[in-house]
Formats: C-alpha cells, sequence, structure tokens
C-alpha cells in the first residue's frame, strides 16, 4: 500500500483528491498538511512514500518544501499539482528535484498512473507544461561533467532514462533485476555529477544518447 501524504491549502481540494487517489486499491492518503511547513512536520513522524503537493501555499511553497524534503528525504516521490500553468513554477520545481508537475485540469485517471509512473522512477509532467519547460530544462546543469566515459551498460540503461522508461521496464528490456537497475543509475549519477533521475533524462536527450 502506498502512503501518500496530500499537501494543499484548500481542505476541499484536497478531500477531492483524496476520494479520487483511493479509486484505486494500492493508494491511501494517509496523512494531509495545508503547507510545506506542515508537510515537513509530518515527515518528521511518519513514513511516507509519495507527495502530492500544491505550488502555491501560505507559510511555504511547494518549490521551498520539495527543495527541503528532498534534501531530507530523498527517496519520497514528489509530485506537484497546480492550478498555474507557469513555466518557471515547473522549471524550480524539477531542478528542485520534483518528480513530475501536471495541471489540476487532469483527469482523475492521470492523477492515479502520475503516482504510479513517479513510484516506478518515470517523470510525468503535463502536455501543455512539457512544451514550455523543455528547451530550458535541456540547458547545461552547471554540476554535470561532460567529460565521463560510460560503461556500454551505462549508457544504454541511460539511453531507456531518456525514453523516460521506469526501473521496472528498464529491467525487463535488458534482463537485469531491479535492484541492478537502480546501482548502475547510481552509479551515472556520481559519475556524471548529476543529482538526479530528472538530469539524467534531460542529459539523455541533450547529448542524443536517446537516438543512439
Amino acid at each position: 500500500m502506498l502512503r501518500v501524504l496530500l499537501v494543499e491549502d484548500q481542505e476541499i481540494v484536497r478531500q477531492g483528491l483524496k476520494v479520487i487517489l483511493e479509486q484505486d486499491d494500492e493508494i491511501a492518503v494517509t496523512h494531509q498538511a495545508g503547507n510545506g511547513q506542515e508537510a515537513l512536520a509530518v515527515l518528521e513522524k511518519h513514513m511516507i512514500d509519495f507527495i502530492m503537493m500544491d505550488v502555491r501555499m501560505p507559510v511555504m511553497n511547494g518549490i521551498e518544501a520539495t527543495r527541503k524534503i528532498r534534501e531530507r528525504w530523498p527517496d519520497v516521490k514528489i509530485l506537484i499539482l497546480t492550478t498555474f500553468n507557469d513555466e518557471e513554477y515547473a522549471v524550480q520545481a524539477l531542478r528542485e528535484g520534483a518528480n513530475g508537475f501536471l495541471l489540476k485540469t487532469s483527469e482523475s485517471s492521470k492523477l492515479i498512473e502520475a503516482v504510479h509512473s513517479c513510484m516506478n522512477g518515470g517523470l510525468t509532467i503535463h502536455d501543455e507544461v512539457a512544451a514550455k519547460v523543455m528547451p530550458r530544462l535541456l540547458q547545461r546543469p552547471k554540476s554535470v561533467r561532460m567529460d565521463v566515459e560510460l560503461s556500454e551498460r551505462e549508457l544504454a540503461i541511460t539511453k531507456l532514462v531518456g525514453e523516460g522508461m521506469t526501473n521496472k521496464e528498464i529491467a525487463d528490456e535488458l534482463y537485469l533485476s531491479i535492484g541492478t537497475v537502480k546501482n548502475h543509475i547510481t552509479q551515472i549519477l556520481q559519475k556524471t555529477g548529476m543529482r538526479d533521475r530528472t538530469q539524467l533524462a534531460i542529459y539523455a536527450v541533450k547529448h542524443n544518447i536517446s537516438e543512439m
């Protein structure tokens, strides 16, 4: 059972999202919070697998909360869900380590699908947002090393990450265990100096690895 934390300052929206997400038997909304600071307090005391979080909130917004959560709880998946189709919000959220960015206009089925995709290592970006943010995300991060040598296996995995595959899909494609794929991705991130899977996917597209 996936333990989900909803972070949204409007209670009526939280309740609606809870009803939608719990249509899936594998998802349980175990906690709710009205802002980023409250979300941090929940994480201090409870085990959470997935966070669905708004951007604009009082006290602490979703961007700042994403940064703090990623620093302290790197394994928790974060999906930003917002009303605002704002390029800057999306870029900031993804660069801070969010695993996806969706608009509240998304269909119910898309929200549930996004939860599972993020949990499996995927990156979900709303179509309307992706067209705006991808050019900026493809800019080379300053911390990334471009002179590294990746093994044939590492290149293959990087290519599939760039194609948007989850860890399970990569494992099936390359006849590896999910644990082996995770270990390879960790090594690739260390070699390249990249922070997370999002940057790795962008790296693969930027350098045409996904077309090899």
